[in-house]
């Protein structure tokens, strides 16, 4: 069964890992999918993988913390595929990893811009155009951390993704009435580029409870049930996909 046939998508930080595994499923489930990075290379690959597949996809260069890069993805939905039913917003960036004393401005106001100023950003421009259609489903990639747990060196990264939630919950509030759903999927240690070392990765798989991290398509998953009609009555709510990470916390 295909949950997404006649839906448009877009996914941002598209070019690896859980956005480039989404991008694949979502397609592989019937959605036209634009999708979004800096990087024009990986995205090439990426759409071309999807359309060898029989799939529907376009690429969008763009940095996620700029609007007119948001602004320009909803207007090649429209242009291409006829409109946005879901966007799946989950660009990241876990910036400089030091105790929250020794980062600086700089760092802080980056990270919070590509982990939450771009949610914010990607809505503001992508809610309009689902309600030309009466319906729609936005997805935000959260995080264990900052939800569940702390971890040393990530502060930033913690608040950004702790404040996610809020968001979240305003999208519920003021847009569930006219048919509009937004959920953050909160993952737990991923393999992605973002999981560090061979060293960090065993030590991420202790956390948690199946004591391994994730594959990026085991997050995709989860994330293709909340875009999909199957949680149509599922907003505001975090959906926690972390191999039991918070569940074994003291």
């Amino acid at each position: 069964m295909k949950l997404l046939d006649g839906k448009v998508a877009i996914i941002t930080g598209a070019s690896s890992g859980i956005g480039r595994a989404a991008a694949t499923l979502f397609a592989a489930h019937g959605a036209a999918v634009v999708l979004v990075a800096r990087r024009s290379g990986p995205l090439d690959l990426a759409i071309e993988d999807i359309r060898d597949r029989g799939g529907r996809a376009i690429a969008v260069v763009g940095d996620v913390t700029e609007e007119r890069t948001h602004r320009e993805a909803v207007a090649a939905a429209r242009a291409t595929f006829g409109g946005l039913h879901i966007a799946f917003n989950n660009a990241g960036l876990a910036g400089a990893i030091k105790p929250l004393a020794d980062i600086e401005p700089g760092e802080w106001a980056n990270v919070l811009a590509v982990n939450l100023t771009a949610a914010f950003l990607g809505a503001r421009a992508q809610i309009p155009a689902m309600l030309e259609h009466g319906a729609g489903a936005l997805v935000f990639t959260g995080s264990f951390v900052g939800n569940s747990a702390g971890l040393p060196g990530m502060g930033a990264y913690g608040a950004a993704k702790a404040g996610l939630m809020g968001l979240v919950r305003g999208i519920a509030a003021d847009y569930g009435a006219k048919g509009i759903r937004a959920n953050a999927l909160l993952p737990g240690g991923t393999d992605t580029e973002m999981a560090g070392d061979a060293a960090q990765r065993e030590w991420a798989a202790g956390l948690h409870a199946m004591k391994r991290i994730a594959r990026p398509e085991e997050i995709a998953q989860a994330a293709l049930f909340l875009a999909s009609d199957m949680a149509s009555f599922v907003t505001g709510s975090a959906l926690w996909a972390d191999g039991g990470n918070a569940a074994v916390k003291v």
